[in-house]
């Protein structure tokens, strides 16, 4: 729930409308980044008893690399995630319930009316509640979001096919098969090489790096916790296509290439479609939670990052705890305000939402992701030389996005950056060694007994990922 909300719902729908089920890559693929975690990295996490993750880079390289990547993760959220996540809950809501027509005002007024109460609940969850409330709201939304999510699906499938999910099914796959490919051909939206290359980089970074994903299992109760909380999410990213996806692909069967040009309009219209008036109520709660889920967790992860890692390492390193809180909470309230400001600026894509914001990930993403994992499986590599490929590589890939088309999917981009950035490292590395190296210490904090079933776990989810793509390669 921290992960899935609205961008997914209608971006990665709209996505899928216009170029099939080779999107679900985006999705599928994160088991490679959840059993990376749950099985190596999380219990390194809380063997050193970290609270969050550019800590770590503080004991492995220096301080001024700590205070770079937060804020590195404090500008990706308010910039790219929090306002996607605002803006795509705010065009469900004006479609579904014409917030606008309601009011007597403009379409764009009535989604920053949305954008305005969401971003106020949202943080409200996270400034009153903290993590506790926000863990407890995630739940009880996760179960709405999985009920309300399949409910999509399934009515128009029954209505499709005349009372049969299967005969629906059937009908779907008939008017398009070509939707039904997980193979993205070299010039589509998500080529299938980019799976090894940028794509991967990417899903390792974020699902067993990314502050807001790894603060749940860095505030589990032991370890046995954090791997089945990491593991089950696993087998929900296999699932979850069928509501992310899935409902796309049924858009086109209706709607034909008539929306193409507004693809993210796709999600909204089906729900229009195939809902009885009397869930529409219940189908707005799930919606809600859906952006209150990721929206408020988000907020937590910043205003965490920005107190643990900024705040009290350079400003006042004598703050007691209570302080923290005061400033945790100023934090949220000024980052909440900051990404409903922006949210609005967000309406302009033209391959999609979220196609947008994973084109934006790019720029914090990749980098971070390289840098951490030069930290933990090169022990040679030394702050100086992370410092100058992280320029490195923000500025290249702000120049081949921006400036310069340079005609290679973003992603393959990625996978160069990546590439590059390692060089680049051992390069300024050999110049400007490492002077003491690394030596991981048990802070004594968690039990740190592993789970039993973790590995075995962790290989049928593999098992199952490549089994997704065999299958539906075959089938199409």
């Amino acid at each position: 729930m921290t992960n899935i909300s609205t961008e997914h719902l209608i971006g990665m729908n709209g996505s899928a409308y216009k170029n099939g089920l080779i999107i679900i890559s985006w999705e599928v693929t994160a088991t490679l980044g959840l059993i990376l975690g749950a099985l190596f990295l999380v219990p390194r996490y809380l063997r050193m008893g970290l609270t969050t993750i550019p800590k770590y880079l503080e004991l492995r390289f220096d301080q001024n690399t700590r205070t770079i990547v937060a804020s590195l993760l404090i500008l990706s959220f308010v910039l790219t995630l929090l306002p996607i996540v605002l803006y795509t809950g705010a065009i469900n809501f004006e479609s579904i319930f014409n917030v606008s027509e309601a009011f007597g005002i403009t379409r764009q007024q009535g989604i920053w009316i949305v954008v305005v109460v969401t971003g106020v609940i949202g943080a409200a969850y996270s400034i009153f509640g903290g993590l506790k409330a926000v863990a407890v709201s995630d739940t009880v939304n996760g179960v709405g979001l999985l009920i309300g999510g399949l409910l999509i699906p399934i009515l128009a499938l029954v209505n499709i096919g005349d009372g049969s999910i299967i005969s629906g099914m059937d009908r779907v796959f008939d008017r398009a098969p070509e939707k039904f490919s997980v193979i993205g051909a070299p010039d589509s939206v998500l080529p299938f090489g980019t799976l090894f290359t940028g794509l991967a980089i990417c899903q390792i970074y974020f699902w067993s790096m990314h502050q807001t994903i790894i603060q749940r299992a860095l505030g589990a109760k032991d370890l046995i916790t954090a791997q089945k909380g990491l593991l089950l999410t696993g087998v929900f990213k296999i699932l979850v296509p069928i509501i992310i996806a899935v409902p796309g692909v049924i858009g086109f069967y209706y709607f034909g290439d008539s929306l193409y040009d507004t693809q993210d309009m796709v999600y909204p219209m089906l729900i229009k479609k195939v809902l009885p008036v009397y869930l529409i109520g219940f189908f707005a709660a799930v919606m809600m939670g859906a952006v209150l889920s990721t929206f408020n967790s988000v907020i937590n992860s910043a205003a965490t990052i920005y107190t643990i890692d900024i705040y009290k390492v350079h400003i006042n390193k004598s703050a007691s705890e209570e302080k923290m809180v005061r400033v945790g909470k100023s934090t949220s309230t000024i980052l909440s305000v900051f990404a409903i400001l922006v949210a609005p600026l967000m309406s302009n894509a033209p391959e999609g939402l979220y196609q947008l914001m994973q084109t934006l990930n790019g720029f914090f993403y990749i980098p971070l992701g390289t840098i951490f994992i030069a930290g933990f499986f090169l022990k040679k590599i030394s702050a100086a030389g992370v410092k100058v490929s992280l320029a490195a590589g923000l500025l290249f890939y702000f120049f081949t996005t921006f400036i310069v088309d340079i005609g290679i999917h973003f992603v393959h981009v990625w996978g160069i950056m990546f590439v590059g950035m390692m060089a680049i490292m051992f390069v300024v590395s050999y110049f400007y060694p490492v002077k003491t190296y690394f030596n991981m210490e048990d802070a004594h904090v968690i039990d740190l007994h592993e789970w039993k079933y973790a590995k075995l776990v962790a290989i049928i989810i593999g098992v199952v990922t490549i089994s997704v793509y065999v299958f539906l390669w075959g089938s199409s």
